[in-house]
């Protein structure tokens, strides 16, 4: 039996006075539905009970290069003593902001050459609007504020981020809906019946150019869209799809914002995914989480060089800022980051891994409950079906997401439950021998959850 490591009872009476996340309060008000993390290394992190756990979902899509990396905790000491704030605003900067802009800048796809700092993925697309509206504005083209989204999509829970976000994560909430049209969810697994995938891609398409028509190009903004759907249930969309959305982007004259909060800094590879993997270049890139690898708040929304000459031309102000926005120990975090992303070759360690990744856990569809395994690299999905012929989902209420991931901790991995999924999103490090036992407590945790139902 582990020993505690702390008082986890004095613990949980202290969290009654934290409002989580995304959660459910109400079941929350149960001290023993909520589970102490005290420490964390490499791919691990364990419990006030001393109890050790994979932690499958990375944090949340973001500790890539895993915990416990003396390099980025030292380099952020290192900044605090010596610079501990100072803001990018007005005529300011300090070293680590301009060393990390050129940085970033350098990585990122074709003419993105221009970067804001802020603290977080809403953030960042937050920013991603505003620019885009004031460059239309800028344009003479005041009418260009609609921006196309998609069901299923996760971009933030701020009040413009959120809008963007798929209704199914709003209800009850209000949002800038006003702003927001939605397409339909590249979601070849729920297609219409009798429709090939590659007819599916067409009807996407299509779809996407009748509701431009139909709102008027002029009346559109920009086209938001993450490379692979994250929170919204790790949806890959069609072969070719991401391609040719752009292109239609191009043709009519909308700008493509990217949002690769999830997939940037080597989740699927590339430090950026938009060109290398879905040949693509955007406008705008939004990034966050694999910025720091989560060990700071700090996002980057990365624009071309189109937008900055236009909302940098003589004659008005650019009136959008943070506090925090470049903060130097954040800026110290991301350089070190990015630094044993390189150094140790990540991504090249994800194209070998993360395959392996995919194969392993592709037999779980073999599993009477399992419809789909989908994603890719280290940024995967597990739905969950009553029958897997007709691909019948289950009742939102059957909970059966978080049945697996109940039955996977209890036997030392946390994944994420989404509705009927299970989310895994790891640190990028984690090697075959992990990967086979993620593998395994999935086998086991999912036939526990099937002979229970």
């Amino acid at each position: 039996m582990n020993k505690p490591t702390v008082d986890v009872k004095k613990i949980l009476q202290q969290d009654n006075h934290l409002v989580h996340s995304f959660a459910n309060l109400n079941d929350l008000k149960d001290p023993d539905s909520r589970t102490v993390i005290t420490r964390a290394e490499g791919p691990y992190v364990y419990d006030g009970a001393g109890n050790q756990y994979i932690d499958g979902i990375g944090g949340l899509w973001c500790v890539n290069v895993g915990h416990g990396r003396t390099e980025i905790a030292d380099a952020v000491a290192t900044q605090l003593k010596e610079l501990d704030y100072y803001s990018t605003f007005y005529n300011l900067t300090h070293p680590l902001a301009a060393e990390l802009s050129e940085k970033v800048t350098q990585m990122a796809p074709g003419n993105l050459n221009k970067v804001y700092f802020g603290n977080s993925g809403s953030v960042a697309n937050d920013t991603a609007v505003r620019m885009l509206q004031h460059y239309f504005n800028r344009k003479g083209l005041p009418s260009k504020k609609r921006i196309l989204s998609r069901v299923g999509a996760y971009h933030g829970s701020t009040y413009m981020a959120i809008a963007m976000t798929t209704p199914a994560y709003r209800d009850g909430w209000d949002s800038a809906d006003h702003l927001v049209d939605f397409l339909s969810s590249p979601y070849p697994y729920r297609r219409p019946e009798n429709m090939t995938v590659d007819e599916f891609s067409d009807f996407l398409i299509e779809e996407m150019v009748e509701t431009i028509e139909k709102i008027g190009a002029e009346n559109i903004a920009g086209f938001i869209a993450e490379p692979i759907m994250g929170a919204g249930g790790v949806i890959v969309p069609p072969e070719g799809y991401h391609r040719r959305a752009w292109e239609i982007c191009q043709k009519y004259e909308i700008m493509s914002i990217s949002d690769e909060v999830v997939t940037a800094f080597g989740r699927l590879g590339h430090m950026f995914a938009s060109k290398d993997f879905f040949d693509i270049q955007p406008d705008i890139i939004c990034s966050a989480k694999g910025l720091t690898s989560g060990y700071q708040p700090m996002s980057a929304t990365i624009i071309s060089d189109d937008i900055f000459d236009v909302i940098s031309a003589p004659g008005g102000m650019f009136m959008h800022g943070m506090t925090y926005s470049g903060h130097p120990a954040c800026c110290a975090a991301a350089l070190a980051n990015i630094r044993i992303i390189e150094n140790e070759d990540i991504c090249g360690h994800v194209r070998r891994e993360g395959p392996k990744f995919e194969l392993g856990l592709k037999t779980l569809e073999t599993l009477d409950i399992v419809g789909e395994v989908r994603g890719s690299h280290f940024m995967m999905g597990i739905e969950f079906v009553k029958d897997k012929t007709s691909r019948e989902p289950f009742e939102q209420e059957s909970n059966i997401g978080s049945m697996v991931a109940q039955h996977a901790q209890r036997r030392g991995l946390i994944v994420r439950p989404l509705g009927s999924m299970a989310v895994l999103s790891p640190c990028l490090t984690l090697n075959a021998q992990q990967i086979d036992k993620v593998v395994s407590i999935l086998q086991e945790s999912i036939a526990a959850v099937s002979n229970e139902i």
